[in-house]
């Protein structure tokens, strides 16, 4: 029987796909993450005392977490009980919670709860780990791909220590590649195919420092030149990673750290910077809608009068990249960006209208003159609305002498850029007649 359950493990292993295979058994062959894992790194230290704590790690898909989580457990001789906050419920967590609290109680070690996309859980299923960890009937390990300061609950970061993996150096995703290739045991040594150091170069950078992506693409190149040609070329390679942009999440991290790269760089004036953003965003399948809304806000928020055209060619691309959608709105957004990065800047309107809001917000409202207030109704010239007002059609250069607003208030304050400069030097001689003192 015994036998027979070997060769049942050997064929279900056999089956996995070599990113599965290739999972590193002890902490010694996990690849990276030095920098919390290091001689003398307090990871590493919480390991070695077999003293685990409530911890979560962040980082992007593909750097290890789930197997991290692992090895903690086989290094420190815990129990590993795993959960998916995808598919478990606040059920499922107080189950577990009860069987740890039954063990410890028994005189038992505590297990370690994993939980994999801990950021999927809500506030209650959160909520429902508090008690426990802190009472330290469990070690929690949380894995995330989210940022966790805004993806987990504040009680329960405070009650566990961060960990930031990074994605995979190239050098060592380039290591973790040919032991792939060199395994004849868990790899694809038996495959007897050669892999060029072209292909290889390539899936390291191109990766994005993701190991199981890499691993998946490599398997693909393999076993797709097994019966022809036995050899991976950098050709092979770029064919068997089908999506270059890997794990975009349009409502991630990464989708808010792409926008603000590609509104600060539109900002800088940094017209090459902005289109390398915009074409990451592209690549991940970004919503045009989103990309659109962003450019319209910028033009009115960064550069404002300094060109007004700005604001006419954003909506204009707005409607044309709604009419006409991808691919071809991509040569519509890419000359958008090229435009909104080169204008003039100004973030004068934006000032103006904030500044003024907080007046609205913070101090003594200001009455309506008597001079402005409505007067189309009977009765109102006994109130003595519209009395003194003069309209400034009637003025020889449009502009009325008179004092619109009742008290000395300035707002809006044009920079000496674009067209914004001309404006500058005309305020001041409008302010100078409006409010002489």
């Amino acid at each position: 029987m015994d036998l027979f359950a070997a060769q049942e493990a050997d064929y279900l292993f056999a089956a996995q796909p070599l990113a599965a295979r290739m999972r590193p058994q002890t902490l010694g062959e996990f690849a990276g993450q030095h920098h919390i894992l290091g001689d003398g790194k307090l990871l590493q230290r919480l390991i070695a005392s077999k003293r685990i704590g409530s911890i979560i790690l962040h980082g992007p898909p593909g750097c290890g977490k789930t197997t991290l989580a692992k090895l903690i457990a086989s290094e420190t001789g815990s129990e590993l009980i795993s959960l998916n906050a995808i598919s478990s419920g606040v059920k499922d967590v107080r189950e577990v919670l009860k069987r740890a609290t039954d063990q410890v109680a028994a005189g038992k070690e505590r297990p370690i709860l994993f939980i994999d996309e801990i950021h999927r859980f809500n506030k209650s299923q959160q909520d429902a780990l508090l008690a426990d960890v802190e009472s330290g009937v469990i070690a929690l390990i949380g894995a995330t791909t989210s940022n966790p300061y805004f993806a987990v609950n504040g009680a329960l970061i405070s009650r566990s220590q961060l960990f930031a993996l990074e994605p995979l150096p190239i050098d060592e995703m380039s290591s973790l590649l040919r032991r792939a290739i060199s395994d004849r045991e868990r790899g694809l040594g038996d495959r007897g195919v050669k892999v060029d150091e072209d292909a290889i170069a390539f899936l390291s950078t191109a990766t994005d420092g993701d190991a199981r992506r890499a691993l998946a693409a490599l398997e693909v190149a393999v076993e797709s030149v097994v019966q022809s040609t036995r050899v991976v070329n950098r050709d092979v390679a770029m064919e068997s990673l089908t999506n270059r942009v890997g794990g975009y999440d349009g409502t991630g991290d990464e989708h808010y750290d792409l926008a603000s790269a590609l509104i600060k760089s539109i900002r800088g004036s940094d017209v090459d910077a902005s289109l390398y953003w915009l074409a990451r965003m592209l690549e991940g399948g970004e919503d045009i809608r989103f990309l659109c809304r962003r450019l319209v806000i910028l033009a009115s928020e960064d550069i404002g009068n300094a060109d007004p055209q700005s604001l006419v060619l954003a909506v204009s691309a707005m409607q044309a990249c709604e009419m006409i959608g991808l691919p071809e709105a991509q040569l519509t957004l890419s000359q958008t960006v090229a435009y909104l990065s080169l204008a003039p800047k100004s973030n004068a309107a934006t000032t103006a209208i904030s500044a003024a809001r907080r007046d609205v917000r913070e101090r003594r409202v200001i009455p309506v003159p008597k001079m402005l207030r409505c007067q189309h109704y009977a009765g109102a010239e006994k109130l003595g609305h519209g009395e003194g007002y003069r309209s400034a059609h009637h003025e020889d250069d449009g502009v009325a002498d008179l004092d619109y607003l009742g008290v000395d208030r300035q707002y809006y304050q044009p920079v000496d850029r674009g067209f914004e400069s001309e404006m500058k030097q005309r305020l001041t001689k409008i302010r100078e007649r409006l409010r002489p003192n």
